[in-house]
């Protein structure tokens, strides 16, 4: 029962209040270092996020 509770508190932090992508949403822009430092997936879903929120709410590169 403790491990039901403990789950359904978990999920429902995982709920959002609603907004749009473009309201929650920023571009991510790592420095060089931290650019240096990424692994290919997270280069890949920095450029997918980056993407989106172009296509989504204009931003600029």
């Amino acid at each position: 029962m403790v491990k039901i509770i403990a789950l359904s508190l978990l999920l429902a932090g995982c709920t959002t209040s609603g907004g749009s992508f473009c309201a929650a949403g920023h571009p991510i822009r790592p420095t060089r270092a931290e650019a240096a430092a990424l692994s290919d997936a997270s280069v890949a879903a920095i450029l997918a996020h980056n993407e989106k929120g172009q296509k989504l709410c204009g931003w600029r590169p």
